[in-house]
């Protein structure tokens, strides 16, 4: 694919993103002028509006694909690897702000159950380590940290993503008590 054409496609997808996380019905014209190209351009990539959205699915996945590889893959100290993955984490769900969690399309499902998966393995790791609380439910630690990243992306902007990391892990690994 040539370069300019490379350049169209994430900002059809980017553009993407940021329209189906405020307007779940938008329509392709209003993603193709929100990503400064022609409707044409679109639709000759993607045969139908619930194309286009799993193509956003796919990446925001690959985008967190490669932050695991990335951030948990090496042996860095956990918390160093905590913060990596929580400003990564928030600048990603910046970028990429269509919420994932109820999709229905079994490929992506499976492909974000994998992605789960991997990072639950890294906190397990860190459970190991006695970086977090061992003992706790199946998956309440990835649930926690993806809620509080969740929030600090979508719900407070104006938050910079490396301190907002930093409160992130901070209150990840020792909660908001006194």
């Amino acid at each position: 694919m040539r370069a300019d054409a490379t350049r169209n496609i994430q900002a059809v997808l980017r553009a993407a993103a940021r329209m189906f996380a405020t307007d779940p019905l938008a329509r392709i014209a209003d993603v193709a002028e929100a990503a400064g190209v022609d409707k044409r351009t679109v639709y000759r990539r993607f045969d139908s509006r619930e194309d286009l959205l799993l193509a956003v699915y796919r990446a925001r996945l690959d985008e967190l694909e490669s932050l695991i590889e990335a951030t948990f893959a090496d042996d860095r100290p956990i918390r160093d690897a905590l913060l990596a993955f929580a400003e990564g984490g928030i600048r990603l769900s910046r970028d990429w702000p269509v919420d994932i969690r109820a999709v229905a399309d079994p490929a992506i499902r499976e492909r974000r159950e994998e992605l789960d998966a991997r990072m639950d393995d890294f906190l397990r790791r860190a459970e190991q380590a006695g970086v977090i609380a061992a003992g706790l439910p199946a998956r309440w630690s990835l649930r926690t940290l993806q809620t509080q990243l969740h929030t600090v992306a979508q719900e407070m902007p104006a938050l910079q993503p490396r301190p907002a990391a930093a409160l992130v892990v901070e209150t990840f690994l020792h909660g908001v008590g006194a």
